[in-house]
């Protein structure tokens, strides 16, 4: 048995997400969890909620709320599409919490210690009516390049050109409006990064199975015009973390948090750390993340976008080495990058603003979760962007879940109801065309944990759907309905050994289809869900006697007038 702690992206406070947030690092890593506690591994599943930065503030302002209410209620939104999701994390964190305030501090006196934070003179843009220094986005103004009146000043959403606060014409604080603003002097933290530069590469180069998209953004990052530059992990803000040199004072840095980007990964051990004081007698936070405390042997992938893949690869390792530094601590490293490309909606962006496209919970009001994780999953932009289509999920739902999978559930059990009640029958044994089957499901299954040990999950979706075609084709070979006429003894022995397929099916479907599969086996009268080893040992474990029910249809079909009427609804054209 392994031990393998996964964690995933986290998702920022403000705001639902879309099917490509979902697809890009949450659903994925839940997958790989479900599949991997299947297997019998020890596993923790983390992820929280991304809480600090300007655009909780704003998004807070918005809304008239504190900062810290909006961000305890949205968790809690979070928290419960999470859930209908199915995402089987064993702890949703806030990386507001105690347990990450103290992490991030003490990570910022090691950092200190071991001379990798310099403090740093800066010129920031100073509201007199707030009473405060502005951070970029903090700053609205006319954009100098297309005239946009409301750029922010560290970009133009309207032509996308980066920009300093400086560059905007007429700027004013997005706070209250004031256009009397200065600049001042202020000092700031920054993480030397670029003295880790060499030994971030030698570890990046030592990782010679991980996919390319995460290592070739590493180098880009590592290498690209000046190379990797040292980032500032402060900010004139009022909530987030505040700055401190471990359990003491910071001189200087009084009033200052810490910049989102440097908290926000520390999380996944903060999260880690609620979850054992959650837990007790878990045996606490460090035998995940300290190699000193018990983490030696621990496996650790992560699952992220790949716009998050510069600070997973360069910035958190650099934290974590850093602290490392005199061998009196030894935390943790990622030893995978699963990292994603992006879902596109009908050939563009999603966009909240416009309307265009499907989010979180408005997918789990128009069909259950399942089938969008199926959908998901099978297209997910592992080698390149995908594009989500009505019509390549009608057909994924209608085709797969529907036609392959929910068809040979109900017909199977829908015929032994009418032919031999509600238990299995006796009579009839394997012959030679269950024995061809079980060979080819056993080389089938091998396949399919392949790919998931290996984290290819559209390879892996494929080789389940072809599991479940291969019962579909017995199943209309065989033609028990023809062989209860002239050998009822046959049609029983091939109706037991289908109903050995549909538990078959249940567990080998669970990762990708929790619930249809949770409904599979109660239909069957048998929780019990072991991952099989050996095929032929799995397909003999209902015998006859053994009581079953007919299930509700597994997966509706959507027919063409929904899925227009759906194209329509999340279009973005009004």
């Amino acid at each position: 048995m392994a031990r393998i702690l996964i964690t995933s992206a986290l998702p920022y406070i403000n705001g639902i997400k879309h099917l490509g947030n979902l697809v890009g690092s949450q659903l994925p890593a839940d997958v790989y969890a479900r599949y991997m506690r299947a297997r019998g591994h020890e596993v923790l599943f983390i992820c929280a909620t991304d809480e600090h930065g300007t655009p909780a503030e704003l998004a807070a302002a918005a809304t008239g709320e504190p900062v810290a209410e909006y961000c305890a209620r949205l968790w809690t939104v979070q928290k419960e599409i999470a859930d209908g999701f199915g995402l089987s994390f064993d702890h949703f964190g806030r990386s507001s919490s105690p347990q990450n305030h103290r992490l991030t501090q003490h990570f910022a006196g090691r950092l200190a210690d071991a001379g990798l934070i310099a403090e740093v003179a800066e010129k920031q843009v100073y509201s007199r009516a707030d009473g405060r220094f502005l951070p970029d986005r903090y700053i609205t103004g006319t954009c100098p390049n297309c005239g946009y009146e409301r750029a922010r000043g560290d970009q133009c959403e309207n032509c996308t050109k980066q920009l300093d606060p400086t560059d905007l014409i007429n700027p004013r604080s997005a706070i209250s409006g004031s256009t009397d603003l200065e600049i001042r002097e202020t000092k700031h933290l920054y993480l030397r990064q670029s003295l880790m530069r060499n030994k971030l590469r030698d570890w990046i180069d030592s990782k010679t199975d991980w996919p390319v998209l995460t290592t070739s953004i590493a180098r880009k990052w590592l290498d690209d015009g000046e190379g990797l530059q040292d980032r500032g992990i402060t900010r004139d803000l009022d909530w987030g973390i505040p700055v401190r040199r471990g359990t003491e004072p910071w001189p200087g840095m009084e009033g200052k948090v810490f910049y989102v980007w440097f908290d926000a990964p520390i999380e996944y051990i903060g999260a880690t750390a609620e979850w054992a004081d959650a837990h007790p007698d878990a045996g606490g936070w460090e035998r995940w993340w300290r190699e000193d405390g018990g983490a030696a042997d621990v496996r650790y992938v992560q699952f992220m976008g790949k716009d998050n893949v510069p600070f997973h690869t360069l910035s958190f390792p650099a934290t974590l080495l850093g602290a490392n530094a005199d061998g009196a601590e030894t935390w943790k490293l990622v030893d995978y990058i699963k990292s994603f490309n992006y879902l596109n909606y009908e050939g563009g962006k999603f966009s909240t603003s416009e309307g265009r496209g499907v989010f979180m919970d408005q997918a789990l009001e128009i069909l259950p979760a399942d089938y969008w994780r199926w959908w998901l999953m099978s297209n997910v932009p592992e080698g390149s962007d995908s594009n989500f289509t009505w019509e390549s999920f009608q057909a994924g739902v209608n085709k797969d879940l529907a036609d392959v999978l929910g068809n040979f559930v109900s017909r199977v059990t829908k015929f032994a109801r009418a032919r031999f009640g509600d238990t299995l029958p006796e009579g009839g044994a394997h012959g030679p065309q269950e024995l061809a089957l079980i060979g080819e499901l056993q080389r089938g299954l091998d396949s399919y944990q392949a790919m998931m040990d290996g984290m290819a999950f559209r390879r892996a979706s494929q080789d389940l759907r072809q599991i479940w075609v291969l019962g579909n084709e017995y199943l209309q070979s065989a033609a028990p309905w023809a062989a209860f006429k002239s050998d009822p003894d046959r049609a029983a022995a091939t109706v037991r050994f289908a109903f050995n397929l549909i538990r078959l099916y249940a567990i080998l479907s669970r990762p990708f289809l929790p619930e249809a599969a949770a409904r599979m086996l109660a239909a069957l009268g048998h929780p019990e869900d072991t991952w099989p080893t050996d095929v032929a040992e799995a397909l003999a474990t209902l015998g006859p006697g053994h009581r079953f029910e007919v299930p509700e249809v597994l997966f509706a079909k959507i027919d063409d007038a929904r899925r227009i009427e759906l194209e329509a609804r999340f279009s973005g054209a009004g």
